[in-house]
């Protein structure tokens, strides 16, 4: 039963992934599962709670490694390195294709919306961790909403994702971007109790 559950899971994904939602069908899903369509109303119900069970199941087994890769990050420029890293998995692993496409019908579907909102926050919860952490002592800490520049980061790579398929030197240039603000985070960083003063102070004042 479970291999069975597997298998129509992993053959959602590979739909998704080679004909977009708008051709998981139960019968496409279980030709690629090679597996009865009859098996997915058997364990799921339907086709759209196969789908929500496999876009759950594919992030958290993504997410994983990837929060523990988190746990060894000390600073934003090793946040953005490692962003990188998985940028370049997850488009090799052909996973930008499936969030494309979850993104793309959850424009349309609230179902679809829900659970592609409870994936990414799969993903934005380990951030928003790991930004809290690197930023604690920094003097824009204050500043900063780290849940909200959480969300930011995150929404920057998937679009990168996407954005690498029809410009790819564009979006190297933007990480390359992205790189700079970690170097000038940590130049921030380094500053005097004399220079952090007057920033706090310049930034207050810009806040008011």
């Amino acid at each position: 039963m479970a291999d069975t559950r597997q298998r129509l899971i992993d053959g959602a994904i590979d739909t998704i992934r080679r004909q977009g939602v708008a051709g998981a069908s139960a019968r496409v899903i279980a030709g690629n599962a090679g597996v009865n369509q009859a098996l997915i109303f058997y364990h799921f119900g339907s086709v759209q709670e196969l789908l929500r069970a496999a876009t759950l199941a594919a992030t958290e087994a993504r997410v994983a490694p990837f929060a523990a890769r988190l746990d060894e990050v000390s600073s934003l420029r090793e946040l953005l390195d490692l962003g990188r890293g998985v940028h370049a998995e997850e488009r090799s692993l052909g996973n930008v294709t499936v969030l494309a496409q979850m993104l793309a019908g959850a424009q349309a579907d609230p179902e679809l919306a829900e659970v592609t909102s409870t994936a990414l926050s799969l993903w934005i919860g380990p951030i928003e961790r790991t930004l809290e952490r690197v930023l604690a002592g920094s003097p824009v800490a204050e500043f900063v909403d780290v849940s909200g520049l959480a969300r930011a980061v995150f929404a920057g790579f998937v679009g990168l994702e996407l954005f690498e398929g029809a410009d790819p030197a564009g979006a190297a240039a933007a990480l390359e971007a992205l790189d700079r603000l970690g170097v000038l985070l940590e130049v921030v960083d380094d500053l005097g109790p004399v220079a952090r003063r007057a920033l706090r102070r310049r930034l207050r004042a810009a806040e008011a």
